[in-house]
């Protein structure tokens, strides 16, 4: 792509320099924008902590902002996850929902909501021990069987279904579980507070510096493992720690979001068609885009039927479902690609 003679593609400061442009406009258009649009000038003086209207100011700061630091971080949490996935396992198909990820971690938080029903703090906990054990889980059967896409993709398909039904499960016997099964089987951000995300988030943002600290080791585990042994990289370590940092994230989204679906599969594609598979872009990258990802999908479900919501999962599976389709199909000089 060539804009005014420059080469975008080979030039990683503006694409970066771009998407963090894409990033503030969709945060700003986040605020902006919904059932009810708010003027400019009335998010700025909010933002500038001068006067404004109680409905604008109550608007702002106790609904729009937490629904887009969420959608942010939501992006980041997936993308990422899904960039140290699909390193990890030597799989371009893999991501925290098409391996069952999510709803392994869906389905610690409808337990912890059953076991600590007063104890929201619990959540992330929780999400997280149910995302780092079904990513064991996947790994270990990609370790023991063949490791290709089809069995990575079929065990994924198996755990969702298993865990997702125990989520129906759950709800069935605990009616008073305080949570909208229906948003949180799909995904959505609605009904975000500050207080609900400061835990996740937090946590979220440490698991992705780190994971930008091993952008170098996950870069030697794409040459294999046998390279990466002989570069001085202890595999089975560095392997374990970054499905710790994955499952983190992936989790604290969960525990706020739901089960939001193909972001850490459709953002972790486009980066590498910007970046190659440089993992020390390829992170950042993914973070800067997946946060606009999810914001204007947020957006488009709040603005297309307003006043009626559609939960930003919904179309995020309309965009996912057909781009899955296509990487599954995909051929590469007449024939399939091997994982």
């Amino acid at each position: 792509m060539m804009v005014m003679g420059i080469s975008i593609k080979n030039n990683k400061p503006l694409i970066l320099f771009l998407l963090c442009i894409l990033l503030l406009c969709s945060s700003f258009a986040g605020i902006l924008f919904g059932s009810v649009s708010i003027r400019p000038s009335e998010v700025l003086r909010v933002l500038a902590s001068k006067s404004s209207t109680p409905t604008a100011y109550t608007l702002i700061t106790a609904v729009r902002i937490p629904r887009v630091l969420g959608g942010i971080f939501a992006g980041i949490g997936l993308a990422c996850a899904g960039v140290i996935l699909q390193g990890v396992m030597n799989n371009s198909l893999a991501s925290p929902n098409t391996i069952g990820v999510n709803s392994g971690s869906g389905f610690a938080v409808m337990l912890a909501l059953m076991i600590f029903p007063a104890s929201p703090g619990f959540l992330p906990l929780f999400a997280f021990c149910g995302a780092l054990i079904t990513t064991l889980f996947v790994f270990l059967l990609a370790y023991l069987a063949d490791s290709s896409r089809t069995t990575i993709v079929l065990a994924g398909i198996t755990i969702s279904s298993f865990f997702n039904a125990g989520i129906n499960t759950l709800k069935l016997l605990d009616t008073e579980i305080s949570i909208n099964l229906t948003s949180f089987m799909i995904g959505s951000l609605s009904g975000l507070t500050l207080n609900k995300l400061l835990l996740p988030c937090a946590c979220i943002l440490v698991a992705f510096c780190l994971s930008l600290l091993f952008a170098r080791p996950l870069n030697l585990l794409g040459l294999g493992d046998d390279i990466a042994r002989s570069l001085g990289l202890q595999v089975s370590f560095t392997r374990f720690l970054l499905l710790l940092l994955s499952s983190l994230m992936a989790g604290c989204v969960v525990s706020y979001a739901g089960l939001l679906s193909f972001v850490g599969l459709i953002v972790p594609h486009i980066c590498r068609q910007l970046f190659g598979n440089d993992a020390r872009f390829l992170l950042p990258c993914s973070a800067l885009l997946g946060g606009s990802f999810v914001l204007l999908c947020d957006l488009l479900g709040r603005t297309l039927f307003a006043p009626f919501e559609l939960p930003a999962g919904i179309l995020m599976a309309f965009i996912g479902g057909p781009f899955f389709l296509y990487l599954l199909l995909k051929k590469k000089g007449g024939r399939r690609i091997n994982a």
